[in-house]
């Protein structure tokens, strides 16, 4: 496999519910946590990169709203799923 296949099934086996589960909150936020800490290295040495500047912008627009669903549904997963990916103060 290539290394973002691994690293996304390494992901997707620390975040899931179940066996079988690759699309709870909390897998999808890990997901998109792991693009945007990718994406953001990549801004460091490409600071005109617009075009995926705005990807970025998009993916932290789409884990928020992963995050706020989370939050009203499980407030306790929501706390541990935060502490763990250190994406709050």
């Amino acid at each position: 496999m290539r290394a973002n296949a691994v690293r996304k099934h390494e992901i997707v086996e620390k975040h899931r519910r179940h066996e079988r589960d690759s699309g709870s909150p909390e897998v999808q936020i890990a997901l998109l946590t792991d693009r945007i800490k990718t994406l953001t290295e990549h801004f460091k040495v490409h600071k005109k990169d617009h075009a995926s500047r705005r990807g970025l912008l998009m993916l932290v627009g789409q884990r928020r709203r992963l995050l706020d669903y989370l939050k009203r549904t499980d407030e306790d997963k929501y706390r541990d799923l935060i502490k763990e990916l250190g994406l709050r103060k």
